[in-house]
């Protein structure tokens, strides 16, 4: 049996309606390419000839199905170091100014989409490189979606995935070859704690944030809920932590509880040391 992978238009305002639920992503007109090539291997895996056939079963009540499409249609781009500027941002300035401000405390980061984990394990190589006496540290490293955790969570790597981002000292200092793969030693992967979360629903109890990694989110949600959500990280922050987003996103005109920090090489916002001003 061939699976067919159209997608008729209430075939794809049904998915939105999902998506936006599930996730709070907001899927923009014109995506039913993007439903098409994220459903097919579902479609092809369960042995049913189309997307209004696949859809079926979860307005029957499929909650597995329903999941995994909400997962499918999030987009897990990463890599090791990605868009290096960040990163050496925190490491010339904003950790440093953290560990004097809080010397006896330690520091705790979270990487609040962390797809596959290169972020979250970035983080940990360069505390572990520049920061060794700094403790307690803590990374959390969460994302909406079950399978990209495992994967994070396997901390194994393709030789494709290590050469994008990973300088090769890192490389031979950070991890083992296994067979094919790559794989992150246990010093780094003991600075890694995992957690599935919806950024669009309310987040769980964890301890206050001195830096989260919001990176390349905010784009695809609704003005409505990426509100929602810097409220939510907000919350989740100490007074005077740092917020990074992606190099395409801003603030400006959503959430004036941050303030604007840059330097000639990158930006980021950094929460008033009182939520309310």
């Amino acid at each position: 049996m061939v699976a067919d992978a159209t997608v008729t238009p209430s075939d794809f305002q049904y998915v939105r309606v999902l998506v936006r639920e599930g996730s709070g992503l907001a899927l923009a007109d014109g995506k039913e390419y993007l439903v098409a090539a994220r459903l097919g291997p579902m479609l092809r895996r369960e042995g049913l000839r189309s997307v209004s056939e696949l859809l079926g079963q979860v307005r029957q009540g499929s909650a597995g199905l329903r999941d995994e499409i909400v997962e499918a249609m999030a987009t897990n781009e990463t890599s090791f170091f990605r868009d290096v500027r960040p990163f050496d941002f925190l490491r010339d300035e904003i950790i440093p100014a953290l560990a004097r401000e809080r010397p006896a405390s330690g520091l705790r980061f979270w990487s609040a989409a962390a797809s596959t984990g290169q972020e979250a394990f970035s983080l940990a190589m360069l505390l572990r490189e520049h920061f060794p006496r700094i403790n307690p540290v803590s990374i959390l490293a969460s994302d909406v979606g079950r399978d990209v955790l495992a994967a994070a969570e396997a901390a194994s790597f393709s030789q494709l995935e290590v050469n994008r981002g990973l300088p090769a000292a890192l490389l031979v200092r950070y991890f083992r070859r296994q067979g094919l793969r790559w794989e992150v030693t246990e010093p780094v992967r003991a600075m890694v704690t995992f957690r599935q979360i919806n950024l669009a629903r309310p987040l769980p109890a964890m301890p206050a944030m001195d830096v989260v990694f919001l990176r390349n989110v905010l784009i695809y949600f609704d003005e409505p809920t990426k509100a929602e959500v810097l409220t939510r990280v907000a919350g989740a922050m100490r007074p005077g932590g740092y917020l990074i987003l992606g190099s395409a996103e801003t603030l400006r005109h959503l959430d004036d509880r941050y303030e604007r920090v840059q330097t000639d090489r990158t930006v980021c916002y950094r929460l008033r040391e009182r939520a309310d001003t």
